[in-house]
């Protein structure tokens, strides 16, 4: 049950994701994205405030059931996304989607034996990296927010990589 769960949150932080591009920010480009400020001087569409959440669901998801589930979850994702979000943004984040989190994955998996919080970091930032910049030139023909993009991703998986450290420190003491 807990997997379906986490399966389910995890490909609903796509369309979600997609949905907030076109509809929430604080400032909307014409014919573009929405915008929020992300430190900086930077800008990144705002659906960066659901990648940072789906990249650690994504790696939690692996945890629990395989880096299968988690290919699937984002095809399913991409398809819901039709749902809520013009087909060019929806095209452009599922493919930069897919290959970013299978660089991802692949960073996560060979890492999480050694460190959780090290393979989350490392991999968040190899997968944020390529999503945000396949994501804004295939969906705006530009990279102009990419570096804006990937910083928001890294602030997520920072966050998320300090509170593994955490708890892992206070299982060891």
């Amino acid at each position: 049950m807990k997997k379906l769960l986490v399966f389910l949150l995890f490909a609903a932080t796509i369309p979600a994701a997609n949905w907030l591009i076109g509809n929430v920010g604080s400032f909307c480009v014409p014919n573009g994205p929405c915008l929020i400020p992300v430190g900086f001087g930077l800008m990144a569409p705002s659906g960066v405030l659901m990648i940072g959440l789906a990249l650690v669901l994504r790696d939690w998801l692996h945890e629990l059931a395989g880096w299968k589930w988690s290919v699937v979850a984002v095809f399913v994702g991409a398809g819901m996304s039709l749902l809520f979000s013009p087909p060019s943004i929806a095209i452009a984040s599922a493919v930069a989607f897919l290959f970013a989190e299978m660089a991802d994955l692949a960073v996560y998996a060979k890492l999480r034996e050694r460190s959780k919080p090290v393979a989350v970091m490392a991999s968040q930032i190899v997968g944020a990296a390529l999503d945000s910049a396949l994501f804004v030139w295939i969906a705006f023909g530009s990279m102009e927010f990419s570096a804006g993009t990937t910083m928001a991703k890294i602030y997520a998986g920072a966050a998320v990589a300090l509170i593994l450290w955490a708890r892992q420190r206070r299982i060891k003491a």
